[in-house]
């Protein structure tokens, strides 16, 4: 068994109630953190961000002091796919459980008293998500993930598909606050954001063995087709354009199946928004080169829509395209006439209560929310290659703390949970009412 392994095998077995320091892959620190400032035996307290320190695998000494990720290194591995394979890249692949996010999960239910819902909390940490690289600090550790599911793959004779978000822009949530990102354009943002790529593209190319699934810079690319009246937005075109044409061609190069981002019905679903988003990206996929490993688009990232609703919820009235199978019948189509591959994967970690919002456009925290349908490929539809779970749920949308500079009024809204941390931090409150109200329950 790895090193890695063992960690992770005994994070899982242990009664995490008893644990005084921070599990592999919890966190460590951060403004505002008030949990253990130190990391279990075999792991290393890492400046993620200035809200975010995290446990990462490493022989250091443990400590409340936070050390610097070591940069990655590219490692020439074994051949890599000239091709992509026929059909659903999904069919035949074993999902690789994110030990990072089974951590959190485990962490959460070793915190609820209530036996049954306690149980329910566990099941969570055995539904496949995908694991966010959204500073690079964190590039290094796909190569342990990686690892693991290649020892994995070679000890039961399966192959092993691991997902990722690729998800790191200079001026990244250009129309937003929450998830401001760690470049800036104006700081030589566009060439840190390709060494980031090149980072993942090593790690990757390491082992080729296993396949990769990556949903491409969420809410980038949809900010470009509604939002460029922001002047942030504006400003980030050409850098959000140009950023996401060299991620597409560098892990192209290394054979990642690759889904953009499409936002969702109720952004650029609407009818208005349908055709400027085809031709948005189809150009890009031609700038690119046509990609051979871009498989289609990701919509209902880390948002709430149903896959098809029963009725349409009273926020979406005016627009036809009330859910995500709507969104999606009508806007391939147009993919298509533009010559972009026109495949999805749809987001319903958090879908699985419909009819909470005042505003469709309310997305953050949303009070009564539920883990929804679980990840599978009987999606009922050929568009759809697979439901998915990509936003990890527990892991917080953004803080309620007005004074942060984080802070966005849509954490401030009265449909909004309460008392929330920053972006990214584990949200206890929410994790549990996600578990409650999960359809089809847990």
């Amino acid at each position: 068994m790895s090193r890695f392994s063992a960690l992770t095998a005994l994070l899982l077995s242990l009664p995490l109630l008893a644990i005084a320091q921070s599990p592999l892959y919890g966190q460590c620190g951060g403004n505002g953190w008030t949990g253990p400032k130190t990391c279990v035996s075999g792991a290393t307290c890492t400046v993620i961000n200035d809200w975010y320190w995290q446990c990462l695998p490493g022989n250091g000494p443990t400590s409340s002091s936070p050390t610097s990720t070591p940069t990655t290194t590219t490692t020439t591995g074994g051949p890599q796919p000239t091709v992509p394979a026929a059909g659903n890249p999904y069919t035949g692949y074993e999902i690789y459980l994110s030990p990072y996010y089974a951590a959190e999960a485990q962490a959460a239910a070793a915190q609820i008293s209530d036996a049954t819902q306690k149980a329910k909390a566990l099941k969570v940490a055995q539904i496949p998500t995908f694991t966010w690289f959204d500073v690079i600090a964190k590039t290094s550790t796909l190569g342990d993930y990686l690892a693991e599911a290649s020892a994995l793959g070679k000890s039961s004779g399966k192959k092993y598909l691991v997902q990722i978000v690729v998800y790191d822009l200079p001026d990244r949530d250009c129309a937003a606050l929450a998830s401001n990102g760690e470049f800036s354009i104006a700081n030589n943002g566009l060439n840190n954001y390709k060494g980031y790529i090149d980072q993942l593209v090593a790690q990757i190319k390491k082992y080729p063995d296993v396949r990769v699934v990556a949903v491409i810079e969420p809410d980038s690319l949809a900010n470009l087709v509604t939002n460029l009246n922001v002047s942030k937005c504006a400003n980030a075109q050409t850098a959000y354009k140009a950023g996401v044409t060299y991620a597409l061609q560098q892990l192209n190069s290394v054979g990642v199946y690759m889904y953009l981002d499409a936002g969702h019905a109720g952004w650029l679903g609407w009818p208005a928004n349908l055709n400027p988003a085809a031709q948005l990206f189809s150009q890009l996929y031609r700038d690119a080169g046509s990609p051979q490993y871009v498989r289609g688009l990701a919509t209902n990232v880390a948002n709430y829509n149903a896959l098809s609703a029963s009725s349409p919820d009273p926020v979406t009235q005016g627009n036809p395209n009330y859910d995500e199978l709507h969104y999606i019948n009508a806007l391939a189509p147009a993919l298509q006439s533009g010559g972009f591959p026109a495949h999805f994967i749809v987001d319903q970690g958090r879908s699985g209560v419909q009819n909470i919002r005042q505003q469709w456009g309310d997305w953050c925290n949303v009070k009564g929310a539920g883990f929804g349908q679980r990840p599978t490929l009987s999606t009922g539809s050929s568009l759809i290659d697979a439901i998915v779970w990509i936003k990890p749920g527990g892991e917080c949308d953004g803080t309620t703390n007005t004074s942060s500079p984080r802070y966005d009024s849509h954490c401030g809204l009265s449909d909004a949970t309460p008392n929330a941390p920053e972006a990214g931090q584990w949200f206890q409150a929410y994790f549990e009412t996600l578990v409650r109200n999960a359809s089809p329950p847990l």
